[in-house]
């Protein structure tokens, strides 16, 4: 799909409405249960929807290595990028709950299913959930050689050039596309979207010139801003970011009222174990408690956001009521 997706004036009211809901909730005990004597005994797959080198994947390695330590076995990154996550979550929704097999996720697991007619399991009833766990801005990155150095620049120079500026985006009805289409609409300019196969073919080609700018994740942006590849204009958050505080909201430097905020968590195929999911809740809460966890995850713009199992399978139960009115009224629909 190319051009800009239509969007309906309830898109910018929704999307705003929106702002803000992925803050976890005071926690509760989880489930007193026991992990079996067993277990693990083998390697640990954790299934990554997205391919190598975007946001997703790079927070998913730091998770990894935190369980490895904790869990004494390898715990293995397996990319199944494409069709905006949903063919790697289809293998893990058809995986065997074991506990061999869990699978990171971000947003897009909860926008899929208003933004796909059909979906090849059931992103409720197909997971069992064990823990959010962090919750990041996006960043508005530009290539440097595009003559805008804030976001009043940008808006007032694609308002000089309406349609000629394109945006990237890790594929339609992702979180960086409605990020971008929150934009188009706030800030009135016409752009266009070119969909990419994940983050890191979106960022590759605004690093190479042929797209002038995208609202990718920290994680996988801050690297090429850091290096000089890309141009950081804002971040996407209420406030601004700890790893780069420098770099204002887009709030801040032209459109006031706009954020839009991601998040990433750990689920597990229906019918693991309940004692296995106690026992990574556990892990995952204690790894996101240590403070070297706390300075890599902000060294890469996100913040830790431990809930538990009962409080993550809620929230997604609520980001997909609240993505499928979203995804509705802006019209986006898969490629």
């Amino acid at each position: 799909m190319r051009g800009s997706v239509p969007v309906a004036p309830a898109f910018l009211v929704l999307l705003l409405l929106a702002a803000g809901s992925t803050q976890a909730q005071p926690q509760i005990a989880p489930r007193e249960d026991t992990a079996p004597s067993t277990w693990p005994t083998k390697p640990v797959r954790m299934i990554v929807p997205f391919p190598a080198g975007g946001g997703t994947d790079i927070l998913a390695r730091m998770v990894a290595q935190k369980l490895n330590e904790a869990l004494g076995q390898p715990v293995i990154i397996d990319n199944r990028g494409g069709a905006g996550g949903t063919l790697g979550t289809e293998v893990a929704a058809k995986s065997a709950p074991d506990g061999y097999t869990l699978i990171l996720v971000s947003g897009s697991h909860a926008i899929n299913p208003g933004l796909y007619r059909t979906l090849p399991y059931d992103t409720v009833n197909d997971f069992a959930a064990i823990s959010l766990i962090a919750t990041s801005p996006g960043i508005l990155v530009v290539h440097p050689a595009l003559p805008a150095k804030s976001v009043r620049e940008l808006i007032a120079l694609a308002r000089t050039r309406p349609g000629q500026l394109n945006y990237a985006s890790a594929g339609s009805g992702t979180p960086p596309h409605l990020a971008a289409e929150l934009f188009r609409t706030m800030a009135s300019v016409d752009i266009v979207h070119v969909p990419y196969k994940g983050n890191a073919a979106a960022l590759a080609d605004v690093i190479g010139g042929h797209v002038s700018l995208t609202f990718p994740t920290m994680p996988s942006a801050l690297p090429h801003v850091r290096s000089g590849k890309l141009r950081a204009l804002a971040v996407t958050g209420a406030r601004r970011s700890p790893a780069a505080p420098e770099i204002p909201t887009l709030a801040e430097a032209g459109l006031p009222g706009y954020e839009a905020t991601s998040w990433y968590g750990l689920l597990a195929p229906a019918r693991t174990d309940p004692g296995i999911i106690t026992r990574l809740h556990r892990d995952v809460s204690g790894m996101l408690a240590s403070a070297d966890v706390k300075d890599r995850f902000a060294g890469q713009g996100l913040e830790p956001a431990a809930n538990t199992p009962q409080q993550f399978a809620a929230l997604i139960r609520s980001e997909i009521a609240k993505w499928s009115k979203v995804v509705k009224a802006s019209g986006a629909r898969a490629d």
